[in-house]
This record gives C-alpha cells, sequence and structure tokens, in this order.
C-alpha cells in the first residue's frame, strides 16, 4: 500500500506563489505516474500536473501551464507543485495521486486511472 501525504497548503493572495509537497512511503523510479489534482467547490476534480517518475516527461492543464510546475526528487521519495502568479480560480483541495502505468502507455489525466491518493491540502487564493 502506497500512502501519500500533501503539505504545503494555505491562504496566499492573487499574484503570489506557493509550492506543495507531496511525500510518498514508496516511490518506484519505473512505471511509476504521478499527478497533481485539483478540486474546488461544486466542480469535478481535474488533473492539474502530471509527471512520469522514470524520465520526467510533465504534462499540463491548459489553465495553468507556465504558472505551475511539477517536479520531483526521487532521493526524499517527494513530489512538488511550484505555483506561481496565482489567481482566485486556482482556489481548491490540492491532491496528490499516483499509480503505476507500463511504459509503453502515456500518464493518465483521468481521476478514474489513479490507485493511490492522499488526503488533500486546501489552496486559498484572495483578491
Amino acid at each position: 500500500q502506497v500512502q501519500l501525504v500533501e503539505s504545503g497548503g494555505g491562504s496566499v493572495q492573487a499574484g503570489g506563489s506557493l509550492r506543495l509537497s507531496c511525500a510518498a512511503s514508496t516511490y518506484a523510479s519505473r512505471n511509476w505516474c504521478m499527478a497533481w489534482f485539483r478540486q474546488a467547490p461544486g466542480k469535478e476534480r481535474e488533473a492539474v500536473a502530471v509527471m512520469r517518475a522514470v524520465d520526467g516527461n510533465t504534462n499540463y492543464a491548459d489553465s495553468v501551464k507556465g504558472r505551475f510546475t511539477i517536479s520531483q526528487d526521487n532521493a526524499k521519495k517527494t513530489l512538488y507543485l511550484q505555483m506561481i502568479s496565482v489567481n482566485t480560480e486556482d482556489t481548491a483541495v490540492y491532491y496528490c495521486a499516483a499509480t503505476y502505468r507500463a511504459l509503453s502507455i502515456g500518464c493518465p489525466r483521468v481521476r478514474g486511472e489513479y490507485t493511490y491518493w492522499g488526503q488533500g491540502t486546501q489552496v486559498t487564493v484572495s483578491s
């Protein structure tokens, strides 16, 4: 069983920055996809950024491209999400997710494709 624990959420003013962390109990270097999702009140949970652990290949939602950066530290078994130039629409609960995935298949962006989830961390952006 893989455990994921997010941290780093909080309140920030629009235009500011925040870095989220996700500590994993297990971190596979191959066949391993990790992602950040977010869910705003009354909305569906959406993928914000996805990373394939073996080569660091990333994919971002259009709404965060150029503002958010997903990265990993394999030695620390930690995934990060650096957020800059945040706006009020970034307000949501942010979740870390992970799943095993064959290398021949790209990392998914669909909630149901991820096996392991963190408890979530709240990010609130004020204007």
